[in-house]
């Protein structure tokens, strides 16, 4: 599997300071981005989940990522792709087809924290997915993702997002 196929062609390699976290929301994104892009054309899907991730886990800067995050983005991803893309679909401006593999990653990497990952704070999700997005995404992807995010955040976590809006 060539370098191309696992990560986006702007992709940024770690920064120092750049926590665990943050570099496994990085790796997830560079393999839910192949894995969009050999999903369209795979025909073993098992096959090819294993052979993205071993690949990833090979970069002498996966040690830097935290792990255990890696892989219930990524294996959480993966298995709850049509339900996430059911999520954001409503608040998405542009047939899904048409959008990005990069902007699609970051949006089932967003939903899945939003909506399967509650003791990350909401705010903390969108953050990490607009941040993504300002690595790895295109010009203005970052004010997409955030605005589709905010409205997967006030459907899925509501009580959450009013409480944050209350005067303190």
């Amino acid at each position: 599997m060539s370098e191309t196929m696992t990560q986006p062609a702007n992709v940024k390699k770690s920064n120092t300071g750049t926590s665990p976290r943050r570099r496994a929301r990085e790796f997830a994104l560079q393999a839910i981005y192949a894995w969009l892009l050999q999903s369209q054309t795979a025909d073993n899907k098992l096959a090819e989940v294993g052979a993205i991730e071993a690949h990833l886990r090979d970069d002498a800067e996966f040690a830097s990522a935290d792990q255990k995050w890696f892989n219930v983005l990524w294996q959480g991803v993966t298995r709850e792709a049509d339900d996430l893309r059911a999520t954001f679909k409503p608040f998405v401006d542009r047939p899904l087809n048409e959008l990005s593999p990069v902007e699609h990653g970051i949006l089932l990497i967003g939903t899945f924290e939003l909506t399967q990952q509650i003791e990350v704070p909401y705010r903390v999700a969108i953050n990490e997915a607009v941040e993504l997005a300002k690595s790895f995404g295109g010009t203005d992807g970052f004010k997409f993702i955030n605005g589709v995010l905010d409205k997967v955040a006030a459907q899925a976590r509501g009580p959450e997002v009013a409480r944050s809006a209350q005067p303190r």
